[in-house]
């Protein structure tokens, strides 16, 4: 629907600024005004958000307490009850997730000779990674090397990263431009036949290759065509329910879960890749999110009691542009290589509050900072609250960001005339399983890649980073699984041991039995949000 009258004022007063700001300069915050203004605002910082570990790898270690839920609970299935002795699949590398982290790993294992099995969730490509907008990092052009991308990255995930990923992360970019262009990505090209990168938010130099506003399509468009015209093999509407080792604690399999049928099937591997994403349709702290429909931390759950260490889970991205108003949108990815085009954040007043090339969680923050302290934000009808972000400022808007003015016309929203309201949204984890640039974890012969895995983006990650991120880790778990093949001729017997003494860690700890995982799908039932 368009704007109600209840918006008339705010409206009038961000247009009634907008030629002033036109030529205004926001300076960039210091360093301490910028760790202040975090530690102030930024939901990560919310005591009563995060609990701290009982038991597994990372004991003691503080969460989300959504997730905390997630990882301190009970399988789905009886392990006594399921017989491990003649596996419904045997394959050498089970790829687990159809986004782009799992269709790189897939890809890869076959150039190798790899038997690959891909098990995905939902559908082929129901991922995060089908929705992303702004585009991929890397520094292709002349003015731009992997030395400036890799101390923008550190620099953005204040010092937090593993240096040793980062360094695979920004050395593998140009390649992996390349790689997907010869697959057949069309990104943007300037008029004279130059690639077109764009600005984004903490990033020293244009280094973000676009298709318009549908990059993540125009990627999974490619790798599903790919995966299809191999004949790679894969089964969707297939979570993994969890992970099996064998005797000697080497990850040799997966409980894999039907959910049409309602039956548990099992599956025995040389080597296993989570590539499972993210934990957004947990709606850590309440927040809205922009991320798809299965993204409810089945990966990190499964590995966790079968072992694995996890990093920076204490760490959340929120986007500082999701769709307020309409509702029907709320949470909905405003990218923002719109604030790289010269969108300005703005409060009811019509004034700008932050430069807006400041890093996420900087811009995030101040929005937050508007809306509760200083009581600048515009209030809509059902009692939600945001800024503007006043688009009519790009050139262009309709070529450049197609999918975002097409989204907001079915509303009677013009983004060429009138701002888009907008507030924080739950967008990534900055933290997931800890791998070494091998993308090994510390479970052998289990993989991780993509936003399953941590310690690459550090506490905050810049834009941009993500598609990267897939594809160079997706592709490297599948070379390191492929190596690691030669040692492991075959698996020993698959066991379920380790869930079997989670299981007796839970009682103990007095963990009721209701609580099981992995969820699968959101509950968004009235009795499921209680």
């Amino acid at each position: 629907m368009p704007y109600p009258p209840h918006f008339d004022a705010a409206l009038e007063s961000v247009a009634a600024t907008r030629n002033f700001r036109k030529g205004q300069e926001i300076k960039r915050l210091s360093d301490e005004e910028r760790t202040a203004l975090i530690a102030d605002y930024h939901p990560d910082y919310r005591s009563e958000g995060m609990a701290p570990l009982a038991l597994g790898a990372n004991k003691g270690g503080r969460v989300p307490v959504e997730l905390k839920k997630m990882l301190e609970a009970y399988s789905l299935f009886q392990p006594l009850n399921i017989n491990l002795t003649e596996p419904d699949y045997t394959t050498d590398i089970l790829v687990v997730g159809g986004g782009g982290a799992g269709c790189a790993a897939a890809l890869t294992a076959n150039d190798l000779g790899a038997r690959v099995l891909m098990v995905t969730k939902l559908r082929l490509g129901d991922a995060n990674t089908l929705m992303a907008e702004g585009g991929i990092c890397s520094a292709v052009r002349p003015e731009d090397n992997p030395y400036m991308h890799y101390l923008d990255t550190i620099g953005g995930g204040h010092y937090t990263n593993i240096p040793e990923l980062v360094k695979a992360l920004v050395m593998d970019g140009p390649e992996i431009a390349s790689w997907l262009m010869d697959m057949g990505v069309m990104f943007d090209y300037e008029e004279d036949g130059s690639l077109k990168v764009n600005h984004c938010g903490g990033h020293s130099r244009k280094r973000m290759l676009s298709c318009k506003d549908l990059t993540g399509l125009e990627l999974m468009r490619v790798m599903r065509d790919e995966l299809r015209d191999r004949e790679i093999p894969y089964l969707e509407f297939t979570p993994v329910a969890d992970l099996l080792l064998d005797e000697d604690g080497r990850c040799a399999g997966a409980v894999l879960y039907n959910m049409e049928t309602g039956e548990f099937n099992i599956i025995k591997a040389k080597a296993v890749i989570l590539a499972s994403g993210g934990i957004g349709r947990l709606h850590i702290q309440g927040f809205p999110t922009t991320n798809h429909y299965g993204a409810t931390a089945d990966g990190l759950a499964v590995a966790y009691r079968a072992g694995a260490e996890l990093i920076h889970m204490d760490s959340i991205q929120y986007h500082p542009t999701g769709t307020v108003w309409p509702e029907q949108l709320l949470g909905q990815l405003i990218t923002e290589v719109m604030r790289g085009h010269g969108a300005h954040l703005v409060n009811v007043e019509g004034n700008r509050f932050i430069n807006e090339l400041e890093c996420r969680d900087t811009c995030a923050s101040a929005c937050i900072r508007e809306c509760t302290k200083n009581e600048l934000g515009i209030k809509t009808p059902t009692g939600m609250e945001g800024v503007w972000l006043d688009t009519p400022l790009i050139p262009d808007i309709q070529k450049h960001f197609v999918g975002i003015y097409q989204r907001f016309k079915k509303y009677d929203i013009d983004i060429q005339h009138e701002p888009i309201l907008v507030f924080p949204t739950q967008h990534y984890q900055n933290g997931g399983l800890a791998i070494n640039p091998q993308a090994e974890t510390s479970v052998k012969m289990l993989y991780a890649a993509g936003e399953v895995a941590g310690g690459i983006q550090g506490k905050n990650r810049l834009a941009g980073n993500s598609l990267l991120d897939i594809f160079v880790y997706g592709r490297r778990a599948a070379r390191s699984a492929f190596e690691q093949l030669k040692s492991v001729e075959t698996n020993g017997n698959l066991t379920a041991g380790h869930l079997l003494k989670w299981q007796e860690s839970l009682q103990e700890l007095g963990v009721p039995k209701e609580q099981q995982s992995p969820i699968f799908l959101p509950d968004y039932t009235p009795a499921g949000k209680g």
